[in-house]
């Protein structure tokens, strides 16, 4: 067994072999690559050819999707636990405004690096892998194994990190979401429902003869949007996440096109998105959407709805007394010196795809809020992920 004493001695020493200069570079390199859902695979190549030349094993382009793979390589450091680092390949499109920097420029400027992208999170992965180099430089005595897995579609339905983690088993994990260097347990879920709102078709000038769907899915919206749902929870649970499961309808599709011909709607479709907390059931929010239309159907009689569950995926919370949750606190300890809370997102991570079998935590540079024109990152925020990821890979692994 280390002492508390050695195992300082094995982060500090691990943490003096960090290349800062080479992580810098590398996170400006990764910003001048596009990679917009479903454009991943120059991303990938890049990422792929880092590990390659840095003499990572098992390197290859997971198959996942035409032409958006998972970057994919491991250290092997002999028996042991196997730990992962890994995130998404794939951004949100770009934002306009930009004036300080190009969004793909990679810029250096006053101390930050600009790019479209580098917080969610293109910065996490280079940190992450520059973090497993400086545990095999160090030379520190650890076992076992050290993956890297930088996955497509997260944006999409979380295809390449199903993929990852279907091929691949880990006894701990870090996703390197956003968190502003802070310690997070877990995220929130998604539920998509679709309401189509039912009237009656007629021609424009008959319209007394007509149901107007978009007209009672407006007044479902209405109800939906004033939504309060505030299931039971944990205390724990209420107090990382909060109190309500949010419910905002996001989407509305109804009518005809532009230019078509002169028709009242039959149909309104409303695509309610539903932000639950972990361990709040598809059932429950579903009570409470029915508590809504029965509501709107009472006012106007003439409502009628069908409701479709579109789209799954469940909350993350990771138990603090675990020891992925204790091992990333001992880790922020060693950066800082400093005991560091720990917080949970209102944003969906991969985790809802993998969470419920891989034992993981949440930990990245950059914050609130992103995908904004000029969005940039703080070499010390950068610097200091790789230290955190650093410690943690050398307590995880030390023999």
């Amino acid at each position: 067994m280390w002492s508390v004493m050695e195992k300082s001695a094995a982060v500090a020493k691990a943490i003096a072999s960090i290349d800062t200069a080479r992580v810098v570079e590398l996170v400006r390199q990764v910003c001048r690559i596009p990679s917009v859902l479903g454009d991943e695979k120059a991303f990938a190549e890049y990422l792929f050819g880092v590990m390659k030349d840095s003499g990572f094993t098992d390197v290859h382009l997971q198959d996942v999707l035409p032409d958006r793979p998972n970057a994919v390589g491991e250290l092997d450091f002999g028996a042991g636990p196997r730990v992962v680092f890994t995130g998404h390949l794939d951004t949100k499109p770009v934002s306009i405004g930009w004036t300080e920097a190009e969004p793909f420029s990679g810029d250096l400027i006053d101390g930050h690096v600009y790019g479209h992208g580098i917080m969610d999170m293109k910065a996490a992965l280079v940190c992450q892998l520059v973090a497993a180099e400086a545990v095999r430089s160090s030379g520190v005595p650890v076992s076992g194994r050290l993956g890297f897995a930088g996955v497509s579609d997260h944006m999409g339905d979380q295809l390449g990190s199903i993929r990852y983690f279907d091929s691949y088993s880990a006894d701990l994990c870090v996703l390197g979401e956003l968190s502003d260097n802070e310690i997070y347990l877990g995220h929130r879920g998604r539920y998509y429902f679709d309401i189509t709102a039912q009237g009656l078709s007629a021609h424009t000038c008959h319209k007394p003869l007509a149901v107007n769907a978009n007209m009672l899915a407006a007044k479902a919206i209405i109800e939906l949007d004033a939504s309060r749902l505030t299931p039971e929870l944990e205390p724990w649970v209420r107090d990382l996440f909060g109190e309500e499961t949010y419910m905002a309808p996001g989407r509305v599709y109804g009518g005809l096109p532009p230019g078509g011909p002169s028709m009242i709607p039959d149909e309104c479709v409303i695509r309610l998105d539903c932000r639950p907390q972990p361990g709040v059931s598809v059932e429950t929010v579903r009570a409470e959407l029915d508590r809504c239309l029965d509501n709107v159907a009472r006012v106007d009689p003439r409502f009628r709805a069908r409701i479709e569950l579109a789209d799954v995926k469940s909350g993350y919370v990771a138990d603090p007394e675990t020891t992925v949750v204790q091992t990333m606190v001992e880790a922020v300890r060693e950066v800082r010196g400093t005991e560091p809370p720990l917080k949970a997102a209102g944003w969906l991570g991969d985790t809802a795809s993998f969470g419920d079998k891989i034992p993981t935590v949440i930990f990245g540079p950059g914050g609130e809020p992103v995908y904004c024109p000029n969005e940039r990152l703080s070499v010390d925020d950068i610097v200091e992920a790789t230290q955190v990821y650093t410690a943690f890979a050398t307590l995880a692994l030390l023999s």
